[in-house]
């Protein structure tokens, strides 16, 4: 797997529940700001490494609210369990600059698991490979580094730069956090808030599509390097839209993923 130059992650471990972003996770607009995937991801991450976390229960449906953007720098998360049953529980992650406001939530949903319990039912299409696809480069970015060089992207239908529903696999370079392993739930969640970008139906330049929601559910555990964000968005003329995906590994679908717009001129 090719590696991004430079720093050794997304993010680096300061401290209990500290974290310091690095230059990888700036997003394409706001060089202050980070693309809202790594922050996912971290979050998702710690709802699963909570303390007292039950081994048995896996996420099913993570839901973040984006209340600010994120800034790049040292960050504090917070996690806080609001209901713990049998077989089900909730889980709120918090993660904000260290001292502030929190700028990013999420609530998660985690279900108890038991293998082979019962029969599995899935459906869905089979996608081509991302190894049957060529590397598909980002939109033009001003600057050099960031989320868009530290994923490796390869459109089956689509890409970034062509309005219209969008089909691309996606594969971390780095590691969500520097010296630690990556695991294939970090994947999902650090491709999942791309579908907007995905499958844009306007033109970049003259407008602006602002996610400030992001819900992923799994049915499925993710596993292997890839993840795959298939993606169509509609747009209202009052300037509310809506990306919806389907979300794949190499093995086949693991869920949806939704995105409420903000759709409006550029100033």
């Amino acid at each position: 797997m090719g590696t991004a130059e430079g720093c050794e992650g997304f993010f680096e471990r300061v401290g209990p529940g500290r974290f310091r972003a690095t230059e990888y996770t700036r997003g394409p607009w706001d060089a202050g700001s980070q693309h809202a995937g790594p922050p996912a991801a971290l979050l998702g991450r710690a709802v699963e490494e909570r303390p007292g976390a039950r081994a048995d229960m896996r996420i099913a449906r993570i839901t973040y609210e984006i209340l600010r953007p994120v800034p790049i720098g040292e960050l504090e998360v917070t996690t806080d369990v609001l209901r713990s049953g049998r077989s089900t529980e909730v889980v709120e992650a918090a993660l904000g600059p260290v001292g502030a406001p929190p700028v990013m939530l999420a609530r998660a949903l985690r279900i108890r698991v038991a293998e082979e319990s019962v029969p599995a039912v899935v459906s869905g299409p089979q996608l081509p490979t991302p190894g049957e696809v060529e590397v598909t480069p980002f939109f033009p970015v001003p600057w050099e580094t960031g989320y868009h060089s530290a994923m490796e992207t390869r459109f089956t239908e689509g890409a970034f730069v062509e309005p219209g529903p969008g089909t691309c696999w996606m594969r971390m370079k780095v590691p969500l956090i520097a010296g630690e392993e990556t695991r294939p739930l970090d994947r999902v969640l650090i491709a999942a808030d791309s579908g907007n970008g995905i499958s844009a139906v306007m033109d970049f330049g003259r407008y602006l599509f602002i996610n400030s929601d992001l819900t992923v559910h799994l049915h499925r555990h993710p596993v292997g390097e890839w993840a795959c964000v298939q993606a169509r968005t509609s747009v209202d003329a009052a300037g509310i839209g809506l990306a919806d995906a389907r979300l794949h590994d190499e093995k086949g679908p693991i869920g949806r993923s939704a995105q409420s717009l903000y759709v409006a001129p550029r100033p």
